[in-house]
């Protein structure tokens, strides 16, 4: 997946899924909470922050990620979302076959490991 930028005489459109099996979530993460470092076999994710800062680690790399700023997550590559002191939404659009068995988690904060 790609974005896609199309101009129009009154602005532009940002195409993020074109005739493609996608799914559509906004994530909210509390303040000082974070999900799973974990990966998928058979989907690949794209991000977008929606409103306030986060960390967002992908694959050995971390951001301090601001409103606004976007990630494409591969398929096999380890990520997560870190709310700092405040609720973060996170638009996540999922291409391919979306299965939450398809999530192998790596490191949880919740014993679900």
């Amino acid at each position: 997946m790609k974005k896609q930028v199309v101009k129009r005489p009154w602005g532009w459109e940002d195409i993020f899924t074109l005739n493609e099996i996608s799914s559509v979530k906004i994530l909210n993460v509390k303040p000082r909470q974070k999900f799973s470092l974990q990966k998928h076999k058979d989907r690949k994710e794209f991000w977008k922050i929606l409103d306030n800062p986060a960390k967002v680690t992908i694959g050995k790399k971390t951001f301090r990620a601001k409103c606004g700023d976007e990630f494409f997550i591969p398929k096999k590559t380890l990520h997560r979302v870190e709310a700092l002191s405040k609720t973060v939404q996170v638009l996540e659009i999922s291409f391919g076959k979306f299965d939450e068995k398809d999530i192998v988690r790596k490191e949880d904060d919740y014993g679900r490991v």
